[in-house]
């Protein structure tokens, strides 16, 4: 299993490397010496803290009507580009930036603007997901 300095989990938080040595000083995050001495995190361990600190960074409402869309990050709406038929709409949820395409009507009716707060339901069929 591979591990991760302190760098490397902050990047991957979206945190800054105090946070990240606050949290393994405070006990909140377990973290080890590797063999030159550096403080280093393990990889298990930093996934299922990612995991455990994801499920309440981005609460979401239940929904009034029943979805099969697990992926829901609520954020607030930071771009609106309309034209004649489509729209593209930026959403800030948290250190993930969205990007939708939808129609101009869905933006009239649903009152979408720069600084809504809004939630962002993701399904896909396709996820490509790149080692670094």
């Amino acid at each position: 299993m591979p591990s991760y300095s302190i760098g490397q989990t902050a990047r991957l938080l979206g945190v800054s490397s105090e946070t990240v040595r606050r949290w393994a000083d405070g006990g909140r995050l377990r973290m080890d010496r590797d063999g030159a001495g550096n403080r280093a995190i393990d990889g298990a361990d930093l996934a299922r803290f990612a995991k455990e600190r994801g499920a309440g960074q981005h609460a979401v409402p239940e929904a009034e009507v029943p979805t099969s869309v697990r992926n829901a990050f609520v954020g607030i709406v930071t771009a609106v580009r309309v034209d004649d038929v489509a729209a593209l709409v930026e959403v800030q949820a948290g250190p993930h930036r969205l990007v939708s395409l939808v129609t101009r009507e869905a933006v009239e009716e649903l009152g979408l603007d720069v600084g809504v707060t809004v939630t962002a339901r993701v399904k896909s069929t396709n996820v490509h997901i790149d080692l670094p």
